[in-house]
């Protein structure tokens, strides 16, 4: 890990800077960029990476919902969206922008900034439009990346987002995205990608920070249960436990802070 460049929690240009990414979003569904940026992610995906994903029934077909992925590579925002059909929005770092090109094709493929370090409501205003025209937000549960190559632990954000909406939130296990910067040494990981059944919570106007984290850590669990598994028994023995219904927890179901 000592390749990685140190993080920038903060970002110094103020919210005005963002808001026409905002508004666009808004206004409009992913357009062109996302089928190109697909088309051209899913060989290297696939082919490289061995990119591989299972659970994929348990991606809502039409409505709104949340992925909620662990986080561990620039990659995952493709590992998770290129083999679905649903197009996945996801909420990046704000200091991804500042690019004219890149800031084009983020816009324009239906990607939105939070600025880190603060609270962007903002973030939240663009993900409840998304969801309210029946799309789809994702949302790391550990907010940035993990820099230990190990799993993290769940920030606040992706309960709010699933209290305050109140749509369901497929929790995602990506596993062998920590290697990804070893193509250095042309080394390329196997990547998996596993979806978890949906999971639903009471929607709630104003939760709690407490709430929000407690939310949370019930959606990073879920994730934490399937990765363990890929970890210790690979595609094969999570395929089997996805036949024998183990990861099984009944049909999307409400689950209450507590």
């Amino acid at each position: 890990m000592a390749d990685l460049k140190p993080q920038l929690y903060k970002d110094s240009r103020p919210p005005e800077y963002f808001q026409h990414f905002h508004d666009w979003i808004r206004a409009n569904p992913p357009g062109w960029t996302y089928e190109l940026v697909r088309m051209v992610m899913t060989p290297l995906l696939m082919f490289v990476y061995r990119g591989w994903t299972l659970g994929t029934q348990n991606v809502p077909p039409d409505g709104p919902f949340v992925l909620a992925p662990n986080h561990f590579s620039n990659l995952d925002h493709f590992f998770t969206a290129v083999f679905i059909r649903r197009k996945v929005q996801f909420m990046s770092k704000s200091q991804l922008y500042g690019n004219p090109v890149m800031d084009y094709i983020y816009r324009v493929g239906g990607v939105f900034p939070v600025r880190r370090g603060y609270r962007d409501d903002e973030a939240f205003v663009t993900a409840y439009t998304i969801l309210e025209r029946g799309g789809c937000v994702g949302m790391y549960c550990e907010g940035g990346r993990s820099r230990s190559g190990r799993l993290g632990e769940p920030k606040a954000g992706v309960g709010r987002l699933a209290l305050e909406s109140g749509v369901p939130v497929v929790p995602v296990a990506i596993h062998g995205s920590a290697g990804v910067r070893a193509w250095r040494r042309f080394r390329f990981p196997k990547v998996t990608v596993l979806f978890g059944e949906p999971i639903t919570f009471p929607q709630r106007s104003d939760p709690t920070h407490e709430e929000q984290m407690v939310t949370s850590q019930q959606i990073f669990d879920r994730v934490k249960e399937m990765y363990v598994v890929l970890e210790a028994e690979g595609r094969k023995g999570a395929s089997r436990k996805l036949r024998d219904r183990e990861f099984a927890h009944g049909p999307a179901r409400e689950h209450a802070p507590s």
